[in-house]
């Protein structure tokens, strides 16, 4: 049975936790904002960056990208998925719905999978569906540290290209929504194919000139699709990132909810009790009072 103590003590503890909850939205908060920030001014980069490739292949009149020959001997595809998680929990279903969404996605595709996990909780979870994570990065704690994560996993893909084991990369991530919320999305980062190259038509050259290509044209269009590979990747991380943080916000709110309504529950509990601890001690007194009245 609940005490004053008890009861004292628990309240307590759910002022402390409330409070910790306060201090994680704050967080949550702050750290959805610069992500946000970042995701709307990779917009315009990348727009800057596909008409430059566009541009190249006006220059160059390219109105088709014809895929290699595939070698004679029979090997099978590997197909890569970046796997954008979180490290942290308090996410809601953050991981879990992206898992899914992954797993379903991969199964539709033919060739050898394998898992770049970005996020250790969603490693676990894709390695209990049965997936082989062949990298496994630390997720970044801020916008600048997105930098050196991407160019680590452009050397990973650059080698891999090299050996001549990676045939295709998907990226996957969370994607925020306008309102609230977030939405699981996949991109193909590689190859760079015909398929790649009408996404691109789709943007249109803005004026009626002829755009010209300054400079060699082999290490322009080099330093375009390392830009257009960058900047894929960032984006992709960032909206993650931003994704991760709402779903947290969204969780600290809901447990800030229940808290008060704990806090409420407690209070009152308190309260009775200790109104009726103050009747019981009164009743005590007017009885003791009476008894010795009778007996004088």
């Amino acid at each position: 049975m609940d005490t004053l103590e008890n009861l004292g003590r628990k309240l307590d503890g759910a002022e402390d936790l409330k409070s910790v909850v306060r201090t994680m939205k704050a967080m949550a908060a702050s750290n959805i904002g610069q992500y946000e920030m970042a995701v709307s001014s990779l917009g315009d980069y990348y727009h800057t960056v596909a008409l430059g490739i566009i541009a190249y292949f006006m220059e160059e009149n390219i109105e088709s990208i014809k895929e290699e020959k595939s070698p004679k001997r029979k090997e099978e595809k590997i197909v890569c998925a970046i796997v954008f998680g979180s490290d942290q929990g308090l996410v809601g279903q953050f991981n879990d719905s992206l898992t899914v969404f992954v797993s379903q996605t991969l199964r539709t595709l033919p060739g050898k999978k394998e898992i770049w996990a970005v996020g250790e909780r969603v490693q676990l979870l894709l390695s209990d569906a049965g997936f082989i994570t062949t990298e496994h990065f630390s997720l970044p704690n801020s916008v600048d540290a997105i930098t050196a994560l991407v160019g680590e996993m452009l050397v990973k893909s650059e080698e891999g290209n090299e050996a001549g084991n990676l045939k295709e990369i998907y990226v996957f991530h969370n994607q925020p929504l306008s309102g609230a919320g977030y939405v699981p999305v996949s991109q193909r980062l590689l190859p760079l194919d015909e398929k790649w190259r009408q996404t691109l038509t789709e943007i249109k050259w803005p004026t009626k000139k002829i755009p010209q290509v300054a400079g060699g044209i082999k290490s322009t269009l080099m330093a375009l699709i390392h830009a257009y590979l960058f900047t894929t990747l960032f984006k992709a991380c960032a909206e993650s990132l931003a994704s991760e943080n709402a779903s947290r916000l969204a969780a600290m709110q809901r447990a800030e909810k229940n808290i008060d309504e704990l806090l409420d529950d407690l209070s009152h509990k308190f309260h009775s009790l200790r109104q009726s601890t103050i009747d019981e001690e009164l009743f005590d007194v007017v009885s003791g009072f009476e008894a010795l009245k009778d007996d004088a």
